[in-house]
C-alpha cells in the first residue's frame, strides 16, 4: 500500500508543490511580503501531510489507535453492521494540527469494506457518525473477532483515503488511508473486549493502546 516509507504522504505532494511553485514565483518578482506568506503555507502544507514513523506495541490481542487526535467518545452501541450485540466504540477527533495518515488497529483480513455518501458537519459531533460521508473496513482476526474501523469527513474535510480491498491482509499499525484537513475515525470493538480509552484522552495511531480484544 501507499505511503509505507514515504516522509509525507503521497497525497499532499501536488499541494506541497503547488504551494512551493507559488513561493518560487512570488520570489522571482520580488514581492517578499506574499513570499513569506506563501513560504509559510508551504511549510505548514508539508507538515500537515507529514507521515512518521511509529512504534506499535507487542500483543496482536492489544488494539491500537488508528488516527492521532482527542477522544471524544467511549461507551457502548448498537451498530448493525457488528452484528446483534452491543459492541465497545471509541471515536478520536482529529484537528488540522495532528498527523493525518491512519493506522490498521487489529491484524487481520478485510472482510467488508463500504462507503456512504453524506453531510460534513462537525466531526466533533455525536451525529456525525451517522450523517457524515464516510468509509469504513471491517477486519477479520485470525482468531475470528471483527473489528470495525470508520474514517469520517468533517467540517473541513473533504476527501477520504482508504487503501485496503476485500480480502486484503493487513498488520497492526500498518498505514492504511487518510483524511484530509480535519476530521474523526471510530473504531467498534466486538463484545467482551477490554477498553482502555478514556474521554480526553490523546492517542498516537498506531501506538497508543486503546484495549484488547477478548
Amino acid at each position: 500500500m501507499k505511503n509505507q516509507n514515504t516522509p509525507f504522504a503521497r497525497e499532499g505532494y501536488p499541494f506541497i508543490g503547488g504551494c512551493a511553485l507559488v513561493t518560487v514565483v512570488f520570489a522571482l518578482f520580488g514581492w517578499g511580503c506574499l513570499t513569506t506568506i506563501a513560504l509559510a503555507l508551504t511549510l505548514f502544507t508539508a507538515w500537515f501531510f507529514r507521515n512518521p514513523e511509529r512504534v506499535t506495541p507487542p500483543g496482536e490481542k492489544r488494539v491500537v489507535a488508528p488516527a492521532d487526535g482527542k477522544v471524544i467518545f467511549v461507551g457502548t452501541v448498537n451498530e448493525p453492521r457488528c452484528g446483534d450485540l452491543p459492541v465497545s466504540k471509541i471515536s478520536i477527533f482529529m484537528n488540522v494540527f495532528n498527523v493525518h495518515v491512519n493506522r490498521v488497529p487489529v491484524s487481520g483480513t478485510v472482510v467488508d469494506r463500504f462507503y456512504n455518501a453524506g453531510s460534513f458537519l462537525n466531526a466533533a459531533l455525536d451525529k456525525a457518525s451517522l450523517e457524515n460521508e464516510q468509509a469504513g473496513l471491517v477486519v477479520q482476526t485470525d482468531a475470528g473477532q471483527q473489528v470495525m474501523f470508520v474514517q469520517i469527513a468533517g467540517l473541513i474535510a473533504r476527501r477520504i483515503v482508504t487503501y485496503p480491498a476485500v480480502g486484503e491482509r493487513l498488520v497492526r499499525g500498518q498505514r492504511y488511508g487518510l483524511i484530509r484537513f480535519g476530521s474523526r475515525v471510530d473504531i467498534y470493538l466486538p463484545p467482551g473486549s477490554s477498553v482502555q480509552a478514556r474521554l480526553g484522552d490523546l492517542t498516537v495511531a498506531g501506538e497508543t493502546v486503546l484495549g484488547e480484544l477478548p
